[in-house]
């Protein structure tokens, strides 16, 4: 069957807007990103959607009777086959909603990961995706039998009809965990082997990180000329993208990282699962966090991306470049406030990806930043050159040195800077 025949799912999105939960958001935003989550799924489409404000989550059924029987009028009303609640859902929820209103129901966790599912591409991003779902669905056998009645097996003090086959349902779901584990551990053991060679190669690693849908993948092909999927939609770029390239307008040689986009609420099986696929920022020399300086929430969505590096573990000291792309969105007016706001701060770019204005910048102050962050290189100097070795034990830059019958193999561990020093002798 073609993907134009393919029937769609009609989803219905909700998105519960929690009294005191803290959620510094526009409930409205809230709802527009749930909405475009879910069109990030092909087979989807979104037939209603509703910000429902609850005083206190109902612990059996999440909404309060009310709000429950209206909104399954809404979605009988709308032939819904699904609904997406924008927020965390217990088990017990799930079951009693998807029986009260007679549909399927996925919580953003679960959306999030039939995303990921649908886009990985890697054998190490269909890995991960597979150990988060299984991560997930562990949690909530409970209620995946409700037809069968096998979830009655009581509390677990006393044997019940559901209790030996949710248990052996779990144990196959740990014998699974263990095998994708094992198989990881492989993928991990074989990109370790690829990350020492990149460290021998005297190449800078610059990451673009940031909130999905911010605009990497489209910067990232302006800088080095590659065609990645760039759209306008959340996750559109899964797996790392990695690129040896000259940056343009003289800059230097570097490799480049798309990364997966950030989101708020990731949940906290993907930051676990995907913590090796972003290794390449805990590696990396240089942090551009780009921004969708346009979107109306652009404060919010770094202040999410900060946190979730902050999870990963990158170091502070790591240096980084704040990227304001789509300026090219903007208005004249706010465009050019922004460009000098930008321009007063440090380290802070205002760019359009699409457009190509303020690139020439942005690799400035790539190069700029880059100057001083050390890396490693292989020096082979002849007998002649004893003023240049000279300098490199002056400069206290020598790793290891090897006398040769035809002078001398030395490692060096030098910065952009010196490297341009040393070859200017």
């Amino acid at each position: 069957m073609s993907d134009t025949a393919r029937p769609r799912t009609r989803a219905w999105v909700i998105h519960p807007d929690i009294a005191g939960a803290g959620r510094l958001r526009d409930p409205a935003l809230a709802l527009e990103e749930a909405v475009a989550l879910a069109h990030a799924l092909p087979d989807l489409e979104v037939v209603g959607s509703a910000v429902v404000r609850l005083r206190k989550p109902d612990a059996g059924r999440l909404l309060g009777r009310g709000k429950l029987a209206d909104l399954g009028q809404a979605i009988t009303a709308s032939e819904a086959d699904l609904v997406l609640i924008d927020g965390p859902v217990s088990p017990v929820q799930q079951r009693n909603l998807e029986k009260e209103w007679g549909v399927k129901l996925l919580d953003r966790t679960g959306l999030i990961l039939e995303i990921f599912s649908d886009r990985a591409a890697t054998r190490e991003g269909v890995l991960q995706v597979e150990m988060a779902a299984l991560s997930y669905q562990r949690t909530r056998l409970v209620r995946a039998w409700t037809h069968l009645e096998r979830q009655r097996g009581g509390l677990g003090f006393v044997g019940g009809p559901g209790e030996t086959q949710i248990e052996a349902d779990r144990r196959a779901i740990d014998t699974q965990l263990v095998r994708l584990r094992r198989q990881l551990d492989k993928v991990a053991r074989t990109r370790g082997l690829h990350r020492a060679a990149r460290a021998k190669v005297p190449f800078p690693i610059v990451a673009l990180v940031g909130y999905t849908n911010a605009g990497k993948s489209t910067l990232f092909n302006r800088l080095t000329g590659a065609e990645v999927l760039a759209k306008d939609m959340l996750f559109a770029t899964l797996d790392p993208t990695m690129r040896r390239v000259h940056l343009p307008d003289g800059g230097p040689e570097v490799i480049l990282s798309d990364t997966v986009g950030f989101i708020s609420d990731l949940p906290t099986e993907l930051v676990a699962a995907f913590r090796a696929t972003l290794e390449e920022v805990l590696e990396a020399d240089l942090i551009c966090h780009v921004r969708d300086i346009a979107h109306p929430e652009s404060r919010a969505q770094a202040a999410d991306v900060a946190a979730i590096l902050g999870k990963l573990g990158v170091r502070d000291t790591v240096p980084r470049i704040e990227v304001w792309n789509k300026i090219d969105r903007l208005d004249e007016e706010t465009r050019i406030a922004a460009v000098t706001q930008a321009a007063r701060q440090g380290n802070v770019l205002a760019v359009s990806a699409v457009t190509g204005q303020g690139i020439s910048d942005l690799v400035a102050a790539i190069t700029r930043a880059l100057a001083d962050v050390t890396h490693e290189s292989q020096l082979r100097l002849g007998f002649d050159e004893g003023r240049k070795r000279a300098w490199l034990f002056e400069k206290d830059l020598v790793e290891t040195e090897r006398q040769t019958s035809e002078g001398f193999e030395i490692t060096v561990r030098w910065s952009t800077r010196q490297e341009a020093q040393f070859h200017e002798l």
